[in-house]
């Protein structure tokens, strides 16, 4: 004979149907104190990130604005905060400014050149197959594994015989030759990670492949593209070697080439003051653009990092 037992009141729940370990009103206060203890790291992971990115550029400004004497005498109390503005003055009257015209026009055209030539380049290679695409992709790819140090008389041989030295515009296309090959490889993984059926799906709605592209697929690669033209511009601002070597004529210096010629006294002794102010002129531009298109930036390469 078949015996049924009741469920005894209070095992494994309580009277109320709730777990018996759960307790009602009450907070767990090893979760709030753990909460804390998160909000604290993360603010003071916060604070050090801000101050080791800020602190080289509040010393490189205060440096600015102080006399070369102050700048290479022995630091003291009395003199460190001893500002001035005429390192400033005295770049414009040394005539810095066409410099940072020439480094401005050179980095904005390099910028957009290269960003309108690698979109191109990495529509194709992203949303065509063809012969010998892989062939030709990876022979881009090759070419960032050679500085343009090492083929300088070469590419100096070549832009003499095209007339374009000593010339911004041989200069841009330089710079433009020099960022395109990494401009391709981000804008080729841009394409490549928009899902094929936007594509389709505007074909079927009567789009043209031009109108494809710049109402659907352009909204899209927007951070590609920022990307792209965000490394060619910092690139071509704040390189040296390439400029001192195609430019001989001092109007056309940029202006790193030209914050090479700031020595004043006998002897070629530098005067770091203005050395100071030119170096906080030449990274204004480089911190606005990274800090107002970081977003794009940071997207951009993650995006060619895992798509490939």
């Amino acid at each position: 004979m078949a015996t049924t037992t009741a469920p005894r009141t209070g095992e494994g729940r309580t009277g109320e149907g709730r777990p018996a370990g759960a307790r009602s009103g009450r907070s767990n206060p090893d979760g709030r104190s753990e909460s804390r203890t998160k909000v604290l790291l993360y603010g003071l992971a916060a604070v050090l990130a801000v101050a080791v990115f800020l602190a080289p550029l509040l010393w490189a400004l205060l440096r600015a604005f102080q006399p070369n004497a102050v700048i290479t005498a022995a630091p003291t109390w009395g003199t460190f905060f001893d500002l001035t503005a005429a390192n400033f003055a005295g770049l414009q009257g040394l005539g810095l400014m066409r410099a940072v015209g020439n480094s401005l026009l050179v980095a904005v055209s390099t910028a957009v050149l290269t960003a309108v030539l690698a979109t191109a380049a990495g529509y194709g290679f992203g949303r065509f197959r063809f012969r010998l695409s892989g062939v030709a992709f990876g022979a881009i790819l090759l070419t960032l594994m050679v500085p343009f140090q090492a083929i300088l008389t070469p590419l100096f041989l070549q832009l003499n015989a095209m007339r374009l030295t000593d010339s911004l515009l041989g200069l841009v296309l330089f710079y433009t030759t020099v960022n395109l090959p990494f401009g391709v490889f981000v804008m080729r993984n841009a394409f490549a990670s928009v899902p094929a059926e936007l594509e389709d799906a505007a074909f079927v709605d009567g789009a043209g492949t031009s109108r494809t592209f710049f109402s659907v697929l352009r909204p899209l690669v927007a951070p590609g593209i920022a990307t792209t033209a965000l490394y060619a511009f910092l690139v071509s601002w704040t390189e040296f070697l390439g400029a001192l070597t195609f430019l001989t004529r001092a109007e056309l210096y940029t202006l790193p080439v030209a914050l090479l010629n700031l020595q004043q006294g006998a002897y070629g002794q530098v005067d770091y003051g203005l050395l100071s102010a030119g170096a906080v002129i030449a990274m204004i531009p480089c911190v606005v653009l990274y800090m107002a298109l970081q977003r794009y930036y940071v997207a951009g390469l993650a995006s060619g990092a895992v798509k490939g």
